[in-house]
């Protein structure tokens, strides 16, 4: 909980991106309460990108202060659709999309291809997991793999209709941003990340770190969030 300076601090809402859910904040939670923050990590469903911004739309439009909206992965485009109210103050995307308007995931990732299109596996409702066998070297490679192996079999799968919808809303336009490019991405081309961040003009820092950074490197992201939310 937040300490009796919270009050004083933006709010932080945090939102998760495909194969993985909230819980994966934890460390990142600990840090910033501790820090004094008040900390929300939104439950997406990944059903379907207006589902997701619908979904986090709601809990940051909830907050009654100044707000940091932080992203990860998919999330980074979710939160391009979903933080564009009055009260968000910065946004942090963490090794994460950053769609313009009418920009699709799927042309995105196309032309900055990665690893992972080759270790999807839909289901017959079309939803996509990681591979088992090559979760850890896919998502994330600088984790152990016992850890990994967890993740893998937990993971929570993304509708592949996301890579064909067509967002109405770039909040970054309007939001001074922050981004942490993951240098050994399998996930997402670390290049796609260094696009995106230069064409939002965004306080960007790299480290070298797997698609996972919001667990490999959650004293980075930190950073990040208390730098955006000074």
């Amino acid at each position: 909980m937040a300490n009796s300076n919270g009050q004083d601090r933006p709010a932080i809402v945090l939102v998760h991106g495909a194969f993985a859910d909230a819980s994966g904040w934890g460390d990142v939670i600990s840090a910033l309460q501790k820090k004094g923050y008040d900390v929300t990590a939104v439950q997406n469903p990944l059903s379907s990108y207006a589902d997701d911004v619908a979904t986090t739309k709601r809990m940051i439009d909830s907050q009654k202060r100044p707000t940091v909206v932080v992203a990860h992965s998919y999330g980074g485009a979710v939160i391009s659709g979903a933080a564009d109210g009055a009260n968000v103050k910065a946004l942090v995307y963490v090794a994460a999309f950053a769609p313009d308007v009418g920009e699709t995931l799927g042309a995105l990732a196309m032309k900055y291809p990665s690893r992972v299109g080759e270790a999807f596996r839909p289901d017959a409702a079309g939803y996509l997991y990681i591979d088992k066998a090559q979760f850890h070297d896919v998502f994330a490679q600088d984790l152990p793999e016992a850890d990994t192996d967890v993740m893998a079999a937990t993971q929570k799968p993304l509708s592949g209709s996301v890579f064909e919808a067509t967002p109405t809303v770039a909040a970054w336009k309007n939001v001074p941003t922050w981004f942490i490019v993951a240098q050994e991405d399998q996930v997402i081309n670390p290049d796609a990340e260094r696009f995106f961040a230069k064409r939002m003009k965004a306080k960007t820092t790299e480290v070298k770190s797997s698609h996972a950074a919001f667990l490999s490197h959650p004293d980075a992201v930190v950073a990040a969030i208390e730098e955006a939310a000074a």
